[in-house]
């Protein structure tokens, strides 16, 4: 069950600069063993300068709907498990030369991470848990 986000929280949030998105991110993440992008008969992926492709994610359903505009208009956020995350799209991504678009923001920056990267920061935090 994902937390109550509230309008405030989502607006503040959504202005932050990239890197403390980034930290936002990870944090609700690992609180929530959940994370959300988008999906419409496939998940949605964002390029990147060099040619490549990025999976874009977010810490709540609410953040990837608002994203959900342009070439995405039409896809619904759908929930993956922090589990299922680690252990099976982690590989999946660094198998397929993908990196991580960490909760892109219209009309701002994106602070992309390699998957390893992305883990090892999500371990980091679950850990503090423990």
């Amino acid at each position: 069950m994902t937390w109550n986000l509230g309008g405030k929280e989502f607006d503040s949030v959504t202005h932050l600069a990239p890197e403390k998105r980034y930290e936002y991110f990870v944090k609700k993440a690992a609180d929530w063993r959940e994370i959300w992008s988008l999906w419409n008969d496939g998940w949605a992926l964002m390029g990147d300068d060099e040619d490549g492709e990025m999976v874009p994610v977010w810490p709540h359903p609410t953040f990837a709907e608002a994203s959900a505009v342009g070439e995405w208009l039409g896809y619904k956020p759908r929930k993956i498990g922090l589990e299922d995350w680690l252990t099976k799209w982690i590989p999946g991504m660094e198998r397929d030369h993908r990196a991580v678009a960490v909760f892109p923001a219209t009309g701002s920056k994106t602070t992309t991470a390699t998957p390893l990267k992305l883990r090892d920061d999500l371990e980091q935090e679950l850990a503090k848990y423990e």
